[in-house]
């Protein structure tokens, strides 16, 4: 029986999308492409690795974002044994005496189930699946939350014609999935309600670029805000020692002296008019 479940194990693991080489390479990106039993398979890799006390409440929770956790006591028979079928993987801490962890994917067989995380990662016909799941209501019967969550992964539009204008040809339908929409028409009387769904492109991440760290005469890394300190000081150093700066002020002195004598600007202006 024993063996019998380890080749499962090993039968799902293979199905996995991708191979994480080690369990501290798991991140909120390739989280999805991997099923329970590669990441129990690379977590008991991985256990015995210097840093994975320090990583693993940092795992678990990436771990969380495709997979429910619940924790158990493996010494309890009655609540390991909830465990060991459906779909169940099981990973150990890496301190035994905290026990286990069992984890499985999460499922999304409702349009509630959709997160800003997994919307992401669901193709255009399980979205529209689900939409029609949804009592057959149509897009404006989903809740304005959901429907931010939705368009947050997919580009989506919606029109209603006459069931015998919605197929007509050259019509918006026609047009929409040339430009590469997949469609959901829900009838609506004598009308039909099509919601047009085209997955987005990802967004490009803006790198942020890290200042270039510098040493001391023994070698020891200047903190950051010992440099930005040097950096203003440089800056006010260059504007006491630049001449603009002075020859900028020039006409402020000269208007101050031209009234310390009693005279306006205008005055002056019209005695140089006058010569």
């Amino acid at each position: 029986m024993k063996e019998e479940k380890k080749a499962a194990k090993k039968k799902a693991a293979k199905k996995s999308t991708m191979v994480l080489e080690s369990i501290l390479d798991l991140n909120a990106n390739n989280i999805w492409d991997l099923d329970e039993y590669a990441i129990a398979d690379a977590w008991e890799k991985g256990r015995e690795e210097e840093d994975f006390s320090i990583s693993e409440p940092k795992l678990l929770n990436i771990i969380r974002l495709a997979f429910e956790v619940v924790h158990y006591n493996p010494a309890d028979e009655r609540e390991a044994a909830k465990y060991e079928n459906g779909g169940w993987a099981k990973i150990t801490h890496c301190q035994e005496d905290k026990g286990c962890v069992a984890i499985r994917r999460k499922a999304i067989e409702r349009i509630t189930d959709l997160s800003y995380e997994n919307v992401k990662h669901i193709s255009t016909a399980m979205l529209l699946e689900l939409i029609d799941r949804n009592f057959g209501g149509g897009w404006d019967s989903i809740s304005l939350a959901i429907r931010d969550i939705i368009e947050s992964g997919f580009d989506i539009s919606t029109t209603q014609l006459p069931q015998s204008r919605i197929h007509a040809p050259g019509g918006t339908l026609e047009k929409k999935v040339a430009q590469g929409f997949d469609v959901l028409e829900i009838p609506k009387g004598t009308w039909v309600e099509a919601i047009f769904a085209k997955k987005k492109d990802p967004v490009e991440k803006i790198h942020m670029e890290m200042p270039q760290r510098e040493y001391d005469e023994d070698g020891n890394l200047i903190p950051l805000r010992d440099m930005e300190e040097d950096i203003e000081e440089t800056e006010e150093d260059n504007l006491d020692n630049d001449d603009t700066y002075f020859s900028s002020l020039t006409p402020e002195a000269d208007v101050k002296d031209i009234e310390e004598e009693g005279l306006s600007i205008e005055d002056v202006g019209e005695e140089e008019v006058e010569e």
